[in-house]
């Protein structure tokens, strides 16, 4: 199988390509560079790896890329924790929709010239934003209230941009909504200037590390937004990779929809807890609650029957593990940044 993987530079991403690759697979990576500026990547110079710079948003160069390919991954879009909902709730929606219409158009006209099968759409676990149905299966998000936040709104647009693809030019789709990703690859995870001792403003996109980064800076007490009750599936990247790989392996995942992620519910606080335990061992843990953002939801927990029934697919890496990846690597990290 030859992908496609739009923003093949980002998180998630990074992982797939690795395990696709790693499965005999052939990877056309595309990516502008425009959140972490240039990066290596370990498999950049894989035989079975191509990585073109460019924009998602040209759809020229995405139909160009995409007729030699088997499937699309659609994975380029502007990204963030819930502060960057705030900060850029335009630009998140504005932003998605260009690379989407630009991704679908080339995906559709390669479907055209007979050799594409199918378009992969990475969706959120965000469309679950206004959900009241735990845990939460696929079908929910047709019949919850749509979400309040630009991104969480996209997202779901974008299951929309892949159902109106196949009534109207039969482009096959499969969509997947991971939730929680933990892994390695967010570039400026660690920026000292973001995550001195006493600074409660978000360190990095997401809470994970975020955390991680505000522990290693000193910060004591630890600044936590909310109540620290909000309950997540924190996923590890490897294993969303698995479950990506076997969804655009699966006949069965055409035209369907997954949730991809953990078995087990974990709280904000929780989460603190390992981190600190792992960085400070003999201290005791301190925290102070500042006050939550608007689109901070408070529970987010999936059904994940579908996923294991038709994929054969379960996330097996307990968070605490993962943690200790992603510590490991934000400490390099930032031994490079302040150079």
């Amino acid at each position: 199988m030859k992908v496609l993987v739009t923003g093949a530079k980002g998180f998630i991403a990074g992982y797939v390509i690795e395990d696709l690759l790693a499965h005999g697979h052939h990877v056309v990576g595309i990516d502008n560079h425009s959140k972490y500026g240039p990066l290596r990547k370990s498999y950049d110079e894989h035989p079975r790896y191509r990585f073109v710079e460019g924009d998602a948003k040209d759809a020229t160069l995405l139909t160009e890329l995409a007729a030699d390919c088997d499937q699309v991954l659609a994975a380029a879009a502007m990204i963030g924790g819930i502060a960057y909902f705030h900060a850029r709730a335009y630009d998140l929606i504005a932003e998605n929709e260009r690379i989407l219409a630009s991704t679908f158009d080339a995906a559709i006209a390669a479907r055209a010239r007979g050799r594409l099968e199918r378009i992969v759409v990475l969706s959120s676990s965000m469309v679950y934003e206004n959900a009241t149905v735990f845990p939460t299966p696929e079908s929910v998000a047709q019949t919850s209230p749509p979400p309040f936040s630009t991104y969480g709104f996209q997202k779901l647009a974008s299951e929309y941009f892949a159902r109106g693809a196949w009534e109207q030019y039969q482009l096959p789709f499969t969509i997947l909504r991971p939730f929680n990703c933990v892994g390695i690859g967010e570039r400026r995870a660690v920026l000292p200037s973001d995550a001195q001792p006493g600074n409660v403003t978000q360190a990095t996109s997401h809470v994970v590390p975020d955390l991680i980064a505000k522990v290693l800076a000193g910060q004591d007490p630890l600044h936590v937004l909310g109540d620290g009750k909000q309950v997540r599936h924190y996923t590890y990247g490897g294993d969303l990779a698995i479950g990506i790989r076997l969804a655009m392996g699966s006949p069965r995942a055409v035209n369907e929809t997954f949730n991809l992620a953990t078995a087990t519910p974990t709280t904000v606080e929780e989460v603190a807890a390992i981190i600190w335990r792992k960085i400070h061992p003999d201290r005791p843990l301190r925290i102070v609650h500042d006050a939550p953002l608007v689109y901070d939801v408070q529970v987010r927990r999936p059904d994940i029957r579908k996923a294991k029934e038709v994929l054969g697919f379960e996330a097996t890496t307990p968070l605490a593990s993962a943690i200790d990846e992603l510590v490991a690597w934000m400490r390099t990290e930032s031994s490079e940044l302040s150079r």
